[in-house]
């Protein structure tokens, strides 16, 4: 009778074991997914940057260094330079791109920028909302890797915490293919 009750407790804390580690397997998951989709999104605005400088060149070819701030700051940001603000850097070049359009009416006017005027807020849009769900994801994962019992058995079985940190790694991840652009 002794012996049926220690292969119970064996097999009850074995079951534990098992779902602890599904549980954290899918959470880490999540994650992963997190950082994808932030990166899915970055390439998207990457790609959108050398078809929005070369419509607003039509209307201002004459604002050159704008346009190349902006193509210097996309490519940082689209190799996956070391600097943590080259995000931050684009995001300053594109706003003055962007401005360009109340200088000059006709290109505020263009469809062809109003398109990809929309495209680039709605891309931003998303990429708001792939922080979001990074976060919540790191959140969800953490609170549940820190949880008993899963804190006994989450570093043994190779669960590291995640950083909510690690958004600024991600990005700056690399995009397939830096295009060339030609003034």
């Amino acid at each position: 009778m002794g012996w049926f009750v220690i292969l119970a407790v064996l097999g009850v804390a074995l079951l534990v074991l098992i779902g602890i580690y599904n549980k954290l397997v899918g959470l880490r998951q999540s994650v992963r997914q997190g950082v994808a989709d932030i990166d899915a999104q970055l390439r998207q605005r990457h790609d959108l940057i050398p078809n929005l400088v070369e419509t607003v060149k039509g209307y201002a070819g004459h604002e050159s260094a704008t346009f190349e701030a902006v193509i210097a700051a996309r490519n940082a940001a689209a190799s996956g330079a070391p600097s943590s603000g080259s995000e931050q850097q684009l995001k300053s070049a594109l706003g003055n791109l962007l401005a360009l359009g109340e200088a000059y009416p006709d290109l505020k006017a263009s469809a062809n920028f109003q398109s990809l005027q929309g495209e680039l807020a709605d891309v931003e849009d998303k990429l708001a909302a792939a922080r979001r769900a990074l976060n919540a994801a790191v959140a969800r994962f953490n609170a549940a890797r820190e949880s008993f019992p899963a804190v006994l058995f989450a570093g043994m079985l190779g669960f590291a915490e995640a950083d909510f940190h690690r958004l600024d790694a991600s990005e700056q991840g690399t995009v397939d293919q830096v295009p060339k652009i030609g003034f």
